[in-house]
């Protein structure tokens, strides 16, 4: 059976594990706090610029040498950025442990190359351009920014075209000594793991981080002044746009309470893409091409998404049709047989992720970064079977019944 271990280094940095020896493979992943609802107005986009910087090399390997070790190993390695925290990850063979181990360490301390800067500042502005060619991107953007505010969670993974145009690798390099100190980090690994050697290991090589100061002090950002590049309306106009895009954005369960897990069943059962309400009545009938919903749980509070996308022409027949069936599970609620039916599709797909290291280390890190908790596989198990039709109905009436925000973006007239 996996067994859970953990470990504070003296610096404050924390080594969670949940190791299983009969596993064929171990994933490792560095969970840093370090999230766009972290930057202030100067520093928008800095988090996941930084993602990008810290494959860049370091004082040891080069930017090749850092890609070519990567690939060596053989398994699989990426990280991401969000409003919350910033990931660098890996899976490979348990007898690789040590070398991935000193590789994602040593990335953890990049050397943030001038030139590699300025290089990656043309990357990033045109992954922003790309995404703002995306019809439905623009307007999951918009949603966030009226409904939390541009700044906080609803600031920008990505940041503006203004603000990377605007950005230093000087600020950067504070950024990151403020950030990615020990105690805003969190090594998590699972699967075949050694962890013992994993800490000892990983306390030698991160001596130095308690060491990490920034130089610059920012001003607080003025709440009467838009970021630059943001604006709050909520049409967005799309040229040649063949469909129209409906994002409807309200209150959600946030990821610490078990509310969490009833307003993910019902989310399954309004709005799953396959078998949902909201599947029968709008895509199977052929009125709409998309029609789904799902929670986005945050540390402090959560948001709930509605996406509609069809024929300009269906649109407000659609968003009718759609509030109807929304109304209905918060006048009537759910039936007890719609809940069972997807309290079992719910476990079953946890128990078959389960059974990737991968798929627990994501779970496992984020919960001990954001509350120093750790859940099994049958906890997890538990809550959601625990989850009746009495905790459906609570929540749908507390965040459905509200009037979502609207965000609209469709094809602009002639």
């Amino acid at each position: 059976m996996p067994e859970f271990k953990h470990a504070t280094l003296p610096s404050g940095l924390r080594i969670v594990a949940e190791t299983d020896p009969r596993s064929y493979s171990m994933s490792l992943g560095y969970f840093v706090r370090a999230g766009s609802r972290n930057e202030l107005d100067p520093q928008s986009g800095l988090s996941h610029f930084l993602e990008h910087m810290m494959f860049k090399g370091t004082a040891r390997r080069s930017a090749e040498d850092v890609n070519r070790e990567l690939d060596e190993l053989g398994g699989q390695s990426n990280a991401y950025t969000t409003e919350e925290q910033t990931v660098y990850y890996a899976t490979v063979l348990p007898k690789f442990q040590d070398r991935i181990v000193d590789l994602l360490t040593d990335m953890m301390t990049p050397t943030l190359d001038e030139q590699e800067f300025e290089t990656e500042r043309q990357v990033i502005l045109e992954e922003i351009a790309k995404y703002e060619d995306q019809p439905p991107f623009g307007a999951f953007e918009r949603a966030m920014e009226i409904h939390f505010s541009p700044r906080g969670l609803g600031r920008r993974v990505l940041g503006t075209s203004e603000s990377i145009e605007a950005m230093t690798a000087d600020r950067m390099r504070d950024y990151f000594h403020t950030r990615y100190r020990p105690e805003n980090i969190v090594l998590a690994a699972s699967g075949n793991v050694d962890f013992d050697g994993l800490v000892a290991m990983v306390q030698t090589a991160t001596e130095g981080w308690s060491g990490r100061r920034a130089a610059e002090s920012l001003v607080p950002d003025d709440p009467d002044q838009l970021p630059a590049g943001i604006e709050l309306g909520n049409r967005l106009a799309i040229a040649d746009a063949m469909q129209a895009y409906s994002i409807e954005i309200g209150n959600g369960p946030s990821s610490e309470g078990d509310e969490r897990y009833a307003g993910r069943l019902l989310a399954t059962i309004l709005g799953d893409e396959g078998g949902s309400r909201f599947f029968w009545d709008l895509i199977d009938t052929g009125r709409a091409e998309v029609a789904t919903c799902w929670p986005q749980e945050f540390s402090d509070c959560g948001a709930w998404f509605t996406y509609l996308v069809c024929s300009p022409g269906d649109l407000e027949s659609n968003r009718r049709f759609l509030h109807d069936l929304v109304a209905n599970v918060v006048r009537n609620g759910v039936t007890e047989e719609e809940l069972q039916q997807t309290i079992n599709k719910m476990t079953a797909g946890y128990i078959m992720q389960s059974e990737r290291p991968s798929s627990r280390l994501f779970g496992l890190g984020n919960r001990y970064l954001m509350y120093g908790q750790y859940l099994s596989l049958d906890q997890t198990l538990e809550k959601i079977r625990a989850v009746d039709q009495a905790a459906i109905s609570a929540v749908a009436k507390r965040y459905l019944a509200a009037e979502p925000t609207e965000i609209r973006a469709q094809m602009t007239s002639p």
